[in-house]
């Protein structure tokens, strides 16, 4: 059940105190005051540079460098343009969602046509770090963008929108590659399929926090699909994580260094699978958020095995 009054909004977070009164509200239309979201949808971009980029000379090292700042500029504004444009089209469905009815849009603290624009802007900078990358990098990054787009859509048509949601926050696994190689190989489809299924792993357990809400005014997810086997499912999806990452090495031939990081992934998958209260908000925004360590174990591990 869902707490009452409970919100995973962060009024008091230092993104949003350092803002004008003014601008506060577009800060949260971009929810900079919940970095988790664009940490992971950045992970796996540096997931994939870090592991197909060379690294033999120093100006490889240097262009990796530039590559992994820029991939974070990038995931920072598409990550507010994607919010901003999943707002607008729920604002009527969060009104009447316990955790969302206080965001900008449904609380009237900025107009549907001011949100158009901060999204402009947001997606403007997310392009001129996309078109920074070469011409197939180019071509690969506007495929994403009709995923991106639907994405919003499909809790109200299916009850995976959290597979939708994988495919748009993983494609930086084969951007990664595509950027230091001008290609998608067979280890960066295998890395995305991994990232697809921890997405399912992570957003299960994000979604299980409205699950009483969504009930009432239909929205499907995959909290409510599999609600009666939650954890079976979770460990059916951390699973194909697992072994996706480990095809992704495998065919990358990387260092054992790599299979460590590996091994940290699994404990963080089993003690997140095996911990999870389904019933209980709190717990599941914990679980969601330590996420962030998850990410950080792999590329440690790819660097390790890289440098």
């Amino acid at each position: 059940m869902t707490a009452k009054g409970f919100t995973d909004i962060r009024p008091r977070h230092w993104t949003l105190r350092l803002l004008p009164a003014w601008a506060r509200p577009y800060g949260r239309l971009a929810r900079w005051d919940r970095p988790i979201g664009w940490e992971l949808l950045l992970f796996p971009c540096w997931w994939s540079i870090s592991l197909f980029a060379p690294l033999q000379t120093r100006e490889q090292i240097t262009a990796w460098a530039i590559w992994m700042a820029l991939f974070f500029v990038g995931a920072v504004a598409m990550r507010g343009a994607g919010c901003t444009w999943n707002d607008l089209l729920d604002r009527d469905i969060d009104a009447q969602v316990e955790r969302t009815r206080d965001r900008p849009l449904p609380a009237g603290e900025v107009t549907p046509r001011q949100a158009l624009v901060w999204l402009a802007l947001q997606a403007a900078i997310g392009a001129a770090v996309l078109f920074s990358f070469n011409l197939n990098a180019i071509v690969v990054g506007l495929a994403s963008l009709l995923i991106i787009a639907i994405y919003p859509l499909m809790k109200r048509v299916t009850s995976w929108p959290q597979v939708v949601l994988g495919l748009a926050f993983n494609w930086g696994a084969l951007m990664g590659d595509v950027v230091a190689n001008a290609r998608v190989s067979s280890a960066a489809l295998a890395l995305y399929a991994g990232g697809i299924a921890w997405t399912l792993v992570y957003d299960t357990i994000y979604a299980m926090q409205d699950q009483r809400d969504d009930a009432i005014v239909g929205v499907r997810s995959t909290a409510r699909r599999f609600q009666s086997a939650p954890q079976a499912w979770l460990t059916v999806f951390a699973t194909i994580t697992v072994i996706c990452f480990g095809v992704a090495g495998w065919l990358a031939a990387i260092g054992w260094l790599y299979w460590l990081g590996l091994a940290g992934v699994v404990a963080h998958l089993a003690w997140q699978v095996g911990t999870v209260k389904p019933h209980d908000p709190a717990d599941c925004l914990h679980k969601f958020r330590a996420n962030r360590w998850l990410g950080w174990i792999l590329l440690l591990g790819i660097l390790a095995a890289r440098f």
